[in-house]
């Protein structure tokens, strides 16, 4: 643990995808638009995407010739973040291809083809790659008898889209989908047509553009996968989640809609109870992406400011189908090679990881928790992030066409410019396809919450399992990447950047697993129910505090064994005295809280000198359910004595048997010195630890 957080501390000098400021990433973006404004092979010759290469014909350009730059900034307080990934050069020799293809294609923007695409980027996935990787010899279109419509809920309007979905469908040959044939429709977040959400301001305009290249990236896949399904594309008002969850919740209103995906994320810890329920319809297909950055976003703790340490929401919400991403491999033939999952992060070069984790707020469906190998994932009974998975990595990105201009600067003068045809990942690739493919195999088919159909076909011939072979490590979505010869990390005492070796919540194993859940989509036949899938289910609640305060939240998890590390405190019994209480059946019951600690995330903070009450996290072991109160105290110096005065966050909440997690909310920053945390349970044994708050180094 200590290792980790020093090697933390020496990664933050160097760029990572989150530390590139807004100018150096439309910058480099930039690069790559004026570059991709002319795409058409010469003499009009089909060059093929991403198809293996012929013989004596150039080898694909490498992986390690271009980094990885997020489409979205990563999410302020109340707002979520799309998860779209994109490619920029690295090297000078990816650069100068770049520009020789530039001078050598002359095709105009509207007629523009997408066949230079490989002679650019590793890969530029196609409609047919996508088939044969992932249903083979089945056909992209819904049964006649069964329409879908696939709801796409994004923020910010892309004005083009319906023009950049033409060229789209034209370049591969995909049938029409338009406004006018009735495939098509745009609608705000109240439903309303022909009244797009509109920004104000430079940092909105700016904002809106990332959200429009997401905007394609979800309407051509879920097109190129699932070719006669209707697309209706709901546009927030902006990134905040109270308008994303009001544009989810016009999705679900949407006539005939079966499947809803989700291509962005944020915090799970300041959730409201209207923005859960939102996900919770049973009988939708709701899919949403896992995330870009790892296990419990370890990938972000390299950045400033420091981001959340969770799993993503609404991936971690256990109402919906949480995708995961992989890296897909196509065979010498085209078909499905192989997968790995998806973890680009090089010795910090913060390149991205798929998502996932243990939420702190909910618990794992029942069909989650009867996996063969729950017990080794680590979760007890909370949530574990992903379902199911596919391609993620922008290395294996799918094709997009994107036309709405993006602003950078070039020697100091400002351009704009748009990116055309280029190769997008993230989880927000892998979302829409694992929807899409629910439509094609004919929506939910009844079952109240369709990851169900998923798990039920968990190590059959329906799902590719993303597990070791033949020794090799299949990966892992932590800082290890499964290989623990040079590397650790522990749930016990837990890390904020790897569950450790044999856990299975950050390492791809034979049969569930965290990083890549029930494996990748072998046929339609994982999307169809089976008498396992049949039932209608049940919701598990959320496990957020119901005390009287706003500043505080907590989740917990039945069995105490998963403790945090201690960090920089100090732990003491306050009250020695062990008073019981009598349980409805007359039996006495000793009320113990133990194991007070701050959070792994929570010493991270700590260690970077961020006073943020938003910060603090804690954790703690009930023997039994208690009312519980908190209380936050500073030490002052009063008259020339040290005196402990107690701060105004102090109130008392409901807590549950087992470990639970704290979190404290708000935007006060906590003046530097010495803290003192007590929890007292109702008639019960407190516990109470201290800790420093000091100036950023």
């Amino acid at each position: 643990m200590t290792r980790k957080i020093a090697r933390t501390t020496r990664s933050l000098g160097l760029a990572t995808r989150r530390d590139l400021g807004l100018a150096t990433q439309r910058a480099a973006i930039g690069v790559l638009s004026a570059t991709l404004l002319t795409l058409a092979a010469p003499n009009g010759i089909a060059l093929g995407l991403s198809a293996p290469a012929a013989a004596g014909s150039a080898a694909p350009p490498a992986a390690s010739e271009y980094r990885t730059l997020p489409v979205c900034h990563a999410p302020s307080p109340g707002h979520a973040s799309c998860l779209a990934l994109a490619l920029a050069p690295r090297t000078a020799a990816a650069r100068l291809r770049m520009h020789q293809l530039a001078r050598v294609h002359s095709a105009a923007i509207g007629t523009a083809s997408p066949t230079a695409c490989t002679q650019v980027f590793p890969a530029c996935l196609t409609p047919q790659n996508l088939n044969d990787a992932y249903f083979p010899g089945e056909k992209p279109e819904a049964p006649g008898s069964e329409p879908q419509t696939i709801a796409l809920v994004d923020a910010y309007n892309d004005p083009n889209i319906e023009g950049d979905l033409k060229v789209y469908d034209e370049a591969f040959g995909l049938p029409a989908c338009t406004e006018a044939n009735g495939c098509f429709k745009k609608v705000n977040q109240k439903g309303e047509v022909g009244r797009p959400p509109t920004t104000k301001g430079e940092a909105e305009k700016e904002e809106a553009e990332g959200w429009a290249l997401e905007i394609s990236t979800d309407v051509e896949a879920a097109h190129a996968v699932c070719q006669n399904c209707h697309i209706e594309l709901v546009e927030a008002n902006d990134s905040a989640y109270a308008n994303l969850v009001t544009a989810e919740e016009t999705a679900v209103q949407i006539a005939g809609v079966g499947e809803i995906s989700n291509s962005w994320g944020g915090p799970e810890a300041e959730l409201t109870n209207p923005e859960i329920a939102a996900f919770n319809h049973p009988g939708i297909v709701i899919t949403a992406s896992a995330g870009d950055d790892g296990y419990l976003n370890w990938d972000l703790w390299k950045t400033e400011p420091l981001n959340f340490d969770e799993p993503d929401f609404p991936a971690s919400s256990p109402d919906v189908v949480a995708v995961g991403g992989t890296r897909l491999t196509l065979s010498s033939s085209g078909t499905w090679g192989g997968e790995s999952v998806w973890n680009d992060d090089q010795e910090g070069s913060g390149e991205g990881a798929s998502g996932g984790g243990c939420s702190l707020r909910f618990g794992a469906q029942a069909w989650q928790r009867d996996t063969p190998d729950w017990p080794a994932v680590g979760c007890e009974d909370r949530r574990a992030v992903a379902d199911v998975s596919a391609d993620a990595d922008p290395d294996s990105g799918v094709a997009v066409y994107d036309s709405v201009p993006y602003p950078y600067e070039e020697a100091g003068k400002a351009k704009v410019e748009a990116p055309r045809w280029l190769p997008i990942g993230g989880t927000s690739l892998a979302s829409p396809i694992i929807a899409a493919m629910f439509a094609l195999a004919g929506g939910a088919h009844g079952v109240a919450y369709p990851a169900q159909t998923l798990y039920s076909h968990l190590s059959s011939a329906a799902l590719h399992d993303v597990a070791p072979q033949a020794g090799i490590s299949a990966g892992g979505n932590g800082e290890c990447d499964d290989e623990y010869s040079s590397c650790s990390g522990s749930m016990k005492p837990l890390s904020p950047f790897d569950c450790g070796e044999g856990a299975l919540i950050c390492n791809a194993a034979v049969g569930y697993d965290g990083p890549t859940g029930v494996g990748t989509p072998s046929g339609l036949g994982a999307f169809k129910t089976t008498t396992a899938a049949g039932g209608t289910g049940g919701s598990p609640e959320s496990k957020s505090g119901s005390g009287g305060s706003s500043q505080l939240e907590t989740g917990t998890s039945s069995n105490p064994q998963n403790t945090e590390t201690q960090g920089p405190s100090e732990s003491s019994l306050q009250a020695p005295n062990t008073p019981t209480i009598t349980t409805p059946n007359g039996a006495t019951t000793t009320i113990r809280l133990s194991d007070l600690t701050l959070t792994a995330g929570a010493i991270a903070a700590i260690r970077h000198g961020h006073r943020s009450l938003a910060r603090l996290a804690f954790a703690f072991t009930l023997s039994a359910a208690s009312r519980v109160r908190f209380t936050l105290m500073r030490q002052q110096r009063i008259r020339g004595h040290r005196r402990w005065v107690s701060e105004p966050d102090s109130l008392t909440f409901s807590a549950t048997a087992g470990r639970n997690h704290l979190r404290l909310r708000g935007r006060v920053t906590l003046p530097t010195g010495r803290y003192r945390v007590t929890l007292a349970p109702t008639r019960g044994q407190s516990q109470s630890l201290t800790f420093l708050l000091v100036e950023p180094v």
